[in-house]
């Protein structure tokens, strides 16, 4: 099999062989019309999906349909690979979606590679209101290693992120406990100390997740643990750039703040795709889908219930209202994720590595990305008309 584009970060013509599900080797086109070539990327990578298209991970009773639905609809948009994001609920509920996420990677039914590993998002997370953000209270606790390895064996050992408070009871020893079983460590959901937050990273955590959101609605102007986790060099930042989480002007200073350390992530729940109108959800209840996109809880629009859109959207919108170039917004969601992840493999085109491709179409005046072509493994598991 062969691919050929245009690479983001140079323009030059390349073809890519593929052998094996494994990238053979990378070459020169002859007289190939660049002009028409699409832009050719490693295949993007969304460290957290909780659903799109109508399918949801955290539903009562996650079935293959549901993972292979929420994997084909993010082949549409260009994404080749995902960690399916289990979030805060009762132990039954979060344990039946590791156990249904598992099942379908050990079938090698369609594409189950694009499955690299599980985000646990809870539930070890702060109770306070606007930092759980849509995630229920009642459910959440302290890190405890006994619990976490009961859903671990759930997952079959998939659970490869896992997003917590720093600052409740244990989370330090659980954060360096996670750290040596080589599992990230993200913070996220919490209303942290600068201390806490610098323990937390001293402990092994090395991510920030949705950096800006899953926060309460007022801070103190400074300091607080949005700026503390800015100025952490040590610390990956994941961003939503839908338009709704970060106002431009926040992402466009939260970018240059953390530069090479940006990854860019959707956040989407089954609603990516969906028409506009309330919804009894998992995360947050009752939620409200906006004709923009915007997906909030009904009882407080401040408050957001996961996103309504997808990576390639945010690429345009990242490109568009901020000082990004399309290299480097692609970066965000190919090499800087999977390093963060420890599998730069994925995210760098390279003979030896897996041959995970997107190739597509970037309009610089409208912001629109159209994809094209998403490869999975060495076959195309997406082509657009």
């Amino acid at each position: 099999m062969r691919w050929i584009g245009r690479l983001t970060d140079t323009g030059e013509a390349v073809v890519i062989e593929a052998e094996g599900g494994i990238i053979k080797g990378i070459g020169r086109p002859e007289g190939a019309d660049v002009s028409g070539l699409p832009w050719i990327s490693p295949g993007w990578l969304d460290l957290q999906v909780n659903g799109c298209g109508g399918f949801d991970l955290n539903a009562d009773a996650v079935t293959h349909e549901e993972v292979e639905g929420v994997t084909r609809t993010l082949h549409r948009h260009g994404v080749a690979a995902y960690l399916p994001t289990i979030i805060t609920g009762d132990f039954d509920r979060m344990r039946r979606g590791l156990q249904a996420i598992a099942a379908y990677v050990r079938s090698g039914q369609y594409a189950h590679e694009s499955i690299v590993g599980i985000h646990l998002e809870g539930p070890y997370l702060s109770e306070l209101p606007g930092s759980r953000g849509a995630h229920p209270a009642q459910y959440m606790r302290d890190p405890d290693w006994e619990h976490f390895m009961k859903l671990q064996e759930a997952a079959d050992g998939l659970i490869t992120m896992v997003t917590l408070a720093p600052e409740r009871d244990g989370a330090v020893p659980f954060i360096r406990k996670l750290t040596e079983n080589g599992i990230v460590a993200a913070i996220g959901h919490t209303a942290a100390s600068g201390e806490q937050i610098g323990q937390a990273v001293a402990a092994g955590a090395t991510v920030s997740t949705h950096l800006g959101n899953g926060s309460q609605t007022m801070l103190p102007r400074h300091p607080n643990y949005i700026w503390d986790q800015l100025a952490e060099d040590r610390l990956w930042a994941t961003f939503i750039p839908d338009g709704h989480h970060l106002a431009p002007s926040v992402l466009k200073a939260m970018l240059r703040a953390k530069r090479d350390k940006a990854i860019f992530i959707s956040d989407c729940t089954r609603f990516a795709g969906m028409p506009p109108g309330r919804y009894e959800s998992p995360i947050g209840g009752m939620v409200e889908l906006t004709a923009e996109g915007r997906l909030h809880m009904a009882e407080n629009p401040e408050i957001f219930a996961g996103s309504a859109l997808l990576l390639d959207t945010g690429i345009g919108i990242a490109v568009r209202h901020t000082d990004l170039t399309l290299a480097e917004a692609v970066q965000a969601v190919t090499l800087r994720p999977a390093r963060a992840i420890g599998r730069e493999a994925l995210g760098a085109l390279a003979a030896g590595n897996p041959a995970n491709l997107t190739l597509f179409d970037f309009d610089p005046e409208s912001g629109i990305v159209s994809v094209r072509e998403t490869v999975v493994a060495g076959r195309t598991v997406y082509r657009g008309r």
